[in-house]
């Protein structure tokens, strides 16, 4: 079946997701580029089918106890492939993101600059040499005993805990307290231990506020609780329990993000005093390596690192020296030297992460796997991209397959083989409408791709809009900005541009809902819409509720008592309670990272069997859960508050999801899309200003124009736009560009030209002119 030798990996009868039955040869060896409009096909194709089929394979060879396992995780729906090596995946997936995790941590470099000081490090006189691990604050060894190793603490204040003192406990004065029956237990707990729950919270002694609230002590007494008129209730026994104690354990134990997050509002974070923020135990930070702590060379921008690096010295710290530096230098090429190593993951875009894992693996020296890219180019400026394509080049060139799901045409006309999937998206794609060399793609007439590729789009000169006012941001000093101010037109559609890491998301960041020139702020990011299979579109948008209501209203439904809540898989009732609606079980594997796989008793409908019994224009609950946005607004057509909900959706280009899609299956730039449509589903009457964040990212330049459009139209019903973005066709449509550089990092922060496209695309010192002038000329990327 497999052979080793096949040049080709050869695809056979593909369905996964809207894949129909495809079949498809890619050479082995070679950058294989994956195209098509968005929801067309051509991740389920590259992730969905033949990275999950290596990956099974991988499973498979591993373990016995991972074979079982397989059957649930569930192959991928295809009838074969051969010639398939292992593969790596280097996916945009936002995994959620530990406090702890860091540049330094993803990439391995941390491991290298431990070893260094180590090793190599300058001690102490009579101090003993450390363990690596001591200069690590994610362990037992190295991490501050005040924190914890994480660098911060969190504290709580009688201003936290209670925000409004005219209030007494019983009306609710501890804000911190939980809700519902278990504050109203705490009250009645501390009324029976003698306290005056009726006073206003500000007239009650000093001694006792401070008890109240800070006791480590809990004792027990019995409450006698009031008689209510419908229901008696029996004497208990009941544990006191201070606001302090119950913020810090949920906030420490809770598994829920809800609860978490409340518990987050009653704490401040402030510096460790002990390790002043470094996260270590005074031995680590006694000892230096060129002068400094492993705090401090930790704190540098990469490029600073390396070139603070001494060439000389002991054979050993040479040694150690030069691994760290061409550990360095790939991150560097990718145009991420300005991070430093304590940079904490979640504070970095998905862009910035996955071409962080890209660098690391240019480093680990494996040769005949096939590595699969989930959009690398995602938030890099067109300057840096020509080093992504050297990089991608030198994985091939050691011997490996680079297959890459790629918008940016400049990445795609630097491939050696091109798979285009389309027309459509949703039941519109799903078929291979080319595969091979990058020429031979010219003479499909059916590809959206083609389009593009060869011809560029036609150019429409927009006339520059006058501003109708202007905004003054600043001064901001924060990041990198050094004082900076900026001026945004109002009523206009303003691009901030700059290479990665030069202050774009930074300066955008400081506007804020004061803004008095603007009735409203609407913050548009690509942070995910949630994080669990219960999140999804329909859920976020308020679709759900219009579809519960109909369902709800079907005579089926009133005969058998079921009301709106029956229908909803977030609760007991109407949903499957093996999976407690989630329509999957997760599944843990040893060292690796847990999976879902499909509900063993509703196959993923997420309701049971009586719920599903009861139909609307003859399909249950689930069966409209699973149609696409664009069969629903056929479906839904006469029912006006779904319609205008889906219409939205339709107009950001997502007619190709499916209603139920779990949240955990979109991509950054679908979940902003979906808020996106979301907010314009309210049909703002006030001025507002939109902020978006590269909302290009995962978009092929079709869809770019369907979006355009939608925004456009925006700012000519009299809104303002502000987007940060790469795509040189959004910015050369602008009325305004601000482009920050002009480098990244501690080279960046500066505000290099600000005027309409053609003034910034003749700016000298810009590395964003060029690549606009090229825009503008209707030549992009050459």
């Amino acid at each position: 079946m497999h052979n080793p030798h096949d040049p080709c990996v050869r695809v056979r009868g593909a369905r996964e997701h809207n894949l129909k039955g495809v079949d498809v040869d890619i050479p082995r060896d070679v950058l294989a580029v994956f195209t098509g409009v968005s929801g067309s096909g051509k991740s389920s194709l590259a992730f969905g089918t033949v990275y999950a089929e290596a990956q099974r394979r991988y499973f498979e060879s591993v373990a016995p106890y991972a074979r079982r396992l397989i059957h649930q995780v569930g192959a991928p729906r295809v009838a074969g492939i051969t010639g398939l090596p292992p593969a790596v995946s280097l996916q945009q997936r936002r995994s959620a993101p530990s406090s702890r995790s860091s540049v330094g941590t993803v990439t391995n470099l941390s491991n290298s600059l431990r070893m260094l000081f180590s090793r190599a490090g300058d001690y102490p006189p009579g101090a003993e040499r450390l363990d690596s691990d001591a200069f690590s604050p994610n362990t037992a060894a190295g991490a501050c005993p005040e924190c914890h190793g994480l660098g911060r603490v969190h504290r709580t204040t009688e201003e936290l805990l209670v925000p409004d003192p005219s209030l007494s406990v019983r009306e609710g004065a501890i804000a911190a307290w939980p809700g519902a029956w278990q504050g109203k237990n705490l009250r009645d707990i501390l009324d029976a231990l003698g306290y005056d729950v009726d006073r206003p919270w500000r007239e009650l002694p000093a001694a006792e506020r401070e008890w109240i609230l800070f006791t480590d002590e809990q004792p027990v007494v019995t409450v006698h609780p009031v008689r209510d008129a419908d229901r008696i209730q029996r004497p208990y026994q009941g544990t006191y329990t201070s606001a302090r104690r119950y913020v810090m354990k949920t906030f420490s134990d809770t598994r829920s993000a809800t609860l978490r997050a409340k518990a987050e509002r009653f704490l401040a974070s402030a510096p460790c005093p002990a390790c002043g923020g470094s996260r270590l135990r005074p031995e680590a930070l006694a000892v230096t390596f060129a002068g400094r702590t492993i705090a401090e060379l930790a704190a540098l921008p990469l490029t600073d690192l390396a070139a603070l690096l001494p060439r000389d010295g002991t054979e050993t710290a040479r040694v150690l020296t030069a691994d760290l530096t061409a550990r360095i230098e790939p991150v560097v090429e990718l145009g991420l030297g300005y991070l430093s190593l304590d940079r904490a993951t979640p504070t970095l875009s998905a862009g910035e992460l996955q071409r962080l894992r890209l660098a690391t693996q240019l480093r680990s020296g494996l040769f005949g796997v096939v590595y699969v890219l989930d959009e690398p180019s995602a938030g890099l400026h067109p300057a840096d991209t020509e080093a992504l394509i050297t990089v991608l080049e030198r994985l091939k060139a050691a011997g490996n397959s680079v297959f890459v799901v790629e918008h940016h045409l400049e990445v795609v006309r630097g491939a050696d083989w091109l798979v285009d999937v389309g027309p459509g998206a949703g039941e519109h794609g799903g078929r291979v409408l080319y595969s091979g060399p990058v020429a031979g793609l010219a003479p499909v007439a059916d590809s959206a791709t083609a389009r593009y590729l060869f011809a560029g789009p036609p150019r429409t000169a927009r006339t520059v809009r006058e501003p109708r006012g202007w905004l003054t941001l600043g001064p901001v000093t924060r990041h990198n900005l050094r004082s900076v101010t900026a001026d945004f037109p109002l009523g206009a559609f303003t691009a901030v541009t700059g290479v990665s890491g030069s202050g774009k998301s930074t300066l955008v960041g400081e506007f804020t809902q004061e803004a008095d020139a603007v009735g409203r702020l609407v913050r548009v990011d690509q942070k995910p819409i949630g994080r669990t299979p219960r999140s999804n579109l329909a859920t976020y948008t308020g679709l759900f509720d219009v579809v519960r209501k109909v369902f709800a209203a079907t005579e089926e439904a009133r005969a058998r008592g079921y009301g709106v809540g029956r229908f909803s898989f977030n609760v007991a009732g109407g949903r499957c309670e093996t999976c407690q609606g989630e329509g999957f079980v997760s599944v843990e594997l040893l060292f690796l990272p847990s999976t879902y796989a499909p509900c063993p008793d509703c196959a993923g409908a997420r309701y049971n069997p009586p719920t599903l019994q009861v139909t609307y224009r003859g399909r249950n609950i689930a069966e409209v859960l699973d149609l696409t946005v664009e069969s629903a607004a056929e479906f839904f057509a006469d029912v006006p508050a779904a319609a205008r909900s889906l219409r939205t959706l339709l107009e950001v280009g997502l007619g190709y999801l499916r209603l139920g899609q779990p949240a955990t299956e979109l991509s950054g730039g679908e979940a902003q899309r979906i808020k996106l449509a979301s907010e314009l589903q309210r049909g703002r009457r006030a001025h507002t200003l939109y902020l978006l964040d590269e909302p290009t990212t995962g978009l092929h330049p079709a869809d770019v124009e369907v979006l355009m459009d939608r925004l456009h139209g925006l700012v000519d019903a009299g809104h303002t736009v502000v987007v940060v973005e790469h795509d040189m066709s959004v910015v050369a449509s602008a009325d305004w560009v601000i482009d920050l550089g002009p480098g990244g990092g501690d080279r960046g922060g500066r505000i290099v030209a600000a005027g309409p496209p053609a003034e910034v695309a003749r700016a000298v010192g810009s590395a964003t002119a060029a690549h606009l002038a090229r825009a503008m000329s209707g030549n992009p990327d050459r």
